[in-house]
């Protein structure tokens, strides 16, 4: 998938409107028809003074040059880019692009995290924060994913991926959702999502949330390690270097 460009773009969309200071109430529709409403202040434009903890810690963990994977808005590239590193932000949305050149982002790409290769050059630091580590949509493209991302980076990088601890839950429509998967030979946090903002839908995709216990699985073999959590209450960072 080369990425997202007109009516798919909801969530270009939802950015560049954001960035223009529209409102931009959503919601994330899952593939059972369950609907969750986005309202409100979603936190794409938001500064480092009003992030979470675990995102404050992880930035002290950045070094040398940095690709930002699903970089939305670019509010982490920007931040980085400020403290003087050298930040490379891609996506998959040409709008959400736009907003971060406007925003003052200097380096950018347009492409899918399928697209990404050594062709990109070397990097010390590879971010995947906003919950970003479910743009690998399933275990088999997790793993060939991080060996390719291996080769890329330099010998003692590190990868900052965002999840959650998918099964802390007791709403009976996730719990059902979670067994559903795993009947169909998915890990329970593969969600099958779209977005819908005004006329815009983006085509239905995999988004892989995972516990931590399935991230250090999917790990193996691929020759990274965690390192350390950081943790905020069912969110967390994994510092993922390599083993």
């Amino acid at each position: 998938m080369a990425g997202w460009k007109g009516d798919d773009d909801a969530f270009g969309h939802i950015i560049y409107d954001n960035h223009k200071g529209l409102d931009t109430d959503h919601v994330i529709e899952r593939d059972d028809g369950y609907i969750d409403p986005m309202i409100g202040d979603h936190g794409y434009l938001s500064e480092y003074k009003d992030w979470p903890p675990h995102e404050k810690k992880a930035m002290k963990l950045v070094k040398g040059r940095v690709l930002d994977i699903g970089c939305g808005s670019g509010r982490h590239s920007i931040y980085l880019q400020k403290k003087g590193m050298d930040v490379l932000g891609v996506d998959n949305s040409r709008l959400a692009l736009k907003a971060c050149k406007e925003r003052g982002l200097k380096k950018t790409k347009h492409m899918d995290i399928t697209q990404i290769s050594s062709k990109l050059g070397k990097f010390d630091t590879i971010l995947m924060l906003g919950n970003n580590f479910g743009l690998f949509s399933n275990v088999k493209r997790a793993r060939w994913l991080l060996r390719r991302f291996k080769n890329m980076t330099s010998a003692d990088a590190r990868i900052m991926a965002a999840s959650m601890e998918v099964y802390a839950t007791t709403k009976p429509e996730h719990l059902w959702y979670h067994k559903r998967n795993i009947k169909l030979g998915r890990l329970g946090g593969q969600v099958r999502i779209r977005a819908r903002y005004k006329k815009y839908k983006t085509p239905w995709f995999d988004y892989l949330i995972v516990s931590k216990e399935e991230m250090e699985m999917i790990l193996e073999g691929t020759g990274w390690k965690v390192s350390q959590y950081l943790d905020n209450e069912h969110q967390y960072i994994a510092i993922i270097e390599k083993a």
